[in-house]
């Protein structure tokens, strides 16, 4: 086939021998099939940002820290050189999460390097050899679909232990693989201690995750792993090896609508005697 022009330095510099055929195409990707030596790798372009369609990027990088203070200046005022610096640091913020999520066991395509927007790793295979294909192309038994579950809902421990959240989980994003599901796209990775909307989306992936495996084990529509797993993260009591149960124990006691009432007048009340000392601090200085 004919190569890519931003795979040719790759090629240029014997980090990949051959492309062997396109693998899909993405709204923040191209996907690659590629020869390292007798391996089959995946080579992962990203897209420029004019070229993307991910919404919502302000609301998944909340929380990511940008060390060097002239970067951060310039990202936030959005000029030229900041916005090629927000573009690398958000494709740099996925490859972190992989590596990341690969050295805490998560079960994650395997990276084996970054260059010039390109992402080399595992292709992941099903049990036939060939290209594995995503959970929503797939039918399973009940037995596999909860040994499925259990093993998605572990990784997602693991991912949270190592301060990630995906973002985006569902049966879009996981491969049947010949080793079970692998967890794939991370580029709305979430710092789990420093975005507001961290427990949602927490909640969000593994009830995906719930109502997806649902479909072929019905028992599993009854759980709630999300609310469990963050009420023991708040604590402090998360362990990449929790063994989790499902059940969550809701607040089920009625507010206290006078109480709450008494606090609103409070509030008001102390707002409205700081409104009158600030009218009398500007009659004084009219004098």
């Amino acid at each position: 086939m004919k190569i890519p022009k931003r795979l040719q330095p790759l090629l240029d510099d014997g980090l990949i021998d051959e492309v062997v055929m396109q693998l899909m195409s993405g709204k923040e990707a191209q996907v690659f099939v590629v020869r390292c030596g007798d391996e089959l790798r995946c080579a992962k372009v990203f897209k420029e940002a004019k070229q993307r369609s991910f919404k919502q990027a302000a609301q998944y990088q909340e929380g990511r820290k940008e060390r060097n203070s002239r970067r951060a200046r310039a990202m936030s005022k959005k000029t030229k050189y900041g916005q090629r610096e927000q573009e690398q640091a958000w494709l740099n913020a996925e490859v972190d999460a992989l590596y990341r999520c690969d050295g805490a066991g998560v079960r994650v395509p395997k990276p084996y390097g970054f260059v010039d927007g390109v992402l080399l790793m595992e292709m992941i295979c099903d049990e036939e050899g060939d290209v594995a294909p995503r959970l929503d192309d797939v039918a399973l038994t009940p037995e596999v679909a909860l040994r499925y579950h259990a093993k998605v809902i572990q990784d997602v421990v693991r991912m949270l232990c190592a301060g990630l959240i995906h973002g985006d989980l569902s049966e879009f994003n996981v491969l049947a693989a010949s080793d079970g599901p692998v967890i794939i796209d991370l580029p709305q990775a979430v710092d789990a201690a420093g975005n507001n909307s961290a427990a949602a989306m927490l909640e969000r992936d593994v009830n995906n995750m719930r109502d997806y495996f649902g479909r072929y084990a019905p028992s599993l529509l009854e759980t709630h792993y999300g609310k469990e797993m963050w009420a023991l993260y708040e604590s402090g009591e998360l362990h990449p090896d929790s063994r989790l149960t499902g059940h969550f124990e809701f607040d089920t006691k009625s507010a206290d609508v006078a109480e709450l009432m008494e606090v609103i007048d409070d509030v008001k009340e102390e707002e409205a005697e700081r409104q009158a000392r600030l009218r009398d601090d500007e009659d004084d200085n009219a004098y």
